[in-house]
């Protein structure tokens, strides 16, 4: 189990020192994703100045998933969906991927190490989502921070990195904000995506609450910010396999580092060329919105 702790003193950030920056990027035109684009249809920007593409890959890549299951009381019959669908879904995967799962409710714990065994990670989905010793409430910031620290620590260093949350986005975080938190996703190199069940909708721009220590979860806003992908459906079992399809066919993009002042934040702009846009006129993009410098 990951214990909690108040926000940290200092934002997570990327590292300037390293050679490269991953941006992972996914195209659509309306719901449909676009695939067979090449590294020669893209533009990038770093802080508005255009970037060499140095690394272009799609679906070759390794991909590293960490599952993030809201397992509080009105998850089940959802969960379940998603379990009895899992085995299917998972084989949409590829020889080299690694699978973990993380479920949540008050506290998060790991219940399946990153692993390519992805018979494993089915069966183990059956018992994960009848873990209960996790308290009371719906901490969904805090799960995601604890995820960031995952990846941190035991994903392997190659390859994409992506996670997805399946929740109701109806939590209340406690003195962590959103902006944390995409910090701290950011820092690990990692892509949020969400499955979003039952009643929930994005968060109001107005929180009700007062206390600043409070606010309401927005799944949303965070898979928006690190350029990942929200389905909001109460088919969880049809909407995990449609999910991962899209998770495993994202393009990524690398280019080297142009540093700059610790602390600062450096944005990225990724668009298609005017060829590209001419055949895909109504193309939009998700991708991470920058990074921290150290």
């Amino acid at each position: 189990m990951i214990a909690r702790g108040q926000e940290p003193a200092e934002p997570a950030t990327f590292r300037a020192g390293v050679a490269n920056v991953k941006v992972d990027a996914q195209v659509f035109e309306g719901t449909r994703a676009v695939a067979g684009l090449t590294q020669a249809d893209f533009q990038l920007y770093d802080n508005n100045a255009k970037q060499a593409i140095t690394y272009f890959e799609q679906e070759r890549e390794a991909v590293t998933l960490l599952l993030v299951l809201d397992v509080s009381g009105s998850m089940s019959k959802y969960l379940e969906q998603m379990v009895t669908a899992s085995r299917t879904a998972l084989q949409g995967l590829r020889a080299g991927d690694h699978v973990g799962v993380m479920v949540f409710s008050r506290h998060s714990k790991v219940t399946t190490p990153f692993t390519t065994d992805l018979s494993r990670v089915a069966e183990d989905l059956k018992t994960a989502i009848r873990e209960r010793d996790l308290g009371s409430g719906t901490q969904i910031n805090a799960a995601l921070q604890d995820a960031a620290k995952v990846f941190l620590e035991q994903a392997p260093a190659t390859g994409r990195r992506a996670l997805l949350i399946v929740t109701d986005n109806l939590g209340v975080n406690y003195q962590l904000s959103d902006e944390t938190v995409i910090r701290a996703l950011h820092d690990a190199n990692t892509v949020c995506n969400s499955i979003i069940v039952g009643r929930s909708k994005k968060a109001e721009k107005e929180s009700r609450f007062k206390n600043p220590d409070f606010s309401y979860a927005d799944v949303f806003a965070i898979a928006e910010e690190t350029g990942g992908d929200s389905v909001k459906s109460d088919k969880a079992g049809e909407a995990f396999g449609e999910i991962l399809e899209r998770i495993r066919s994202r393009y990524s993009l690398h280019y080297g580092s142009p540093g700059g002042e610790p602390g600062t934040f450096r944005a990225i702009r990724l668009e298609l060329t005017a060829s590209a846009k001419v055949r895909f006129p109504r193309a939009t993009m998700r991708f991470r919105r920058g990074y921290y410098v150290r």
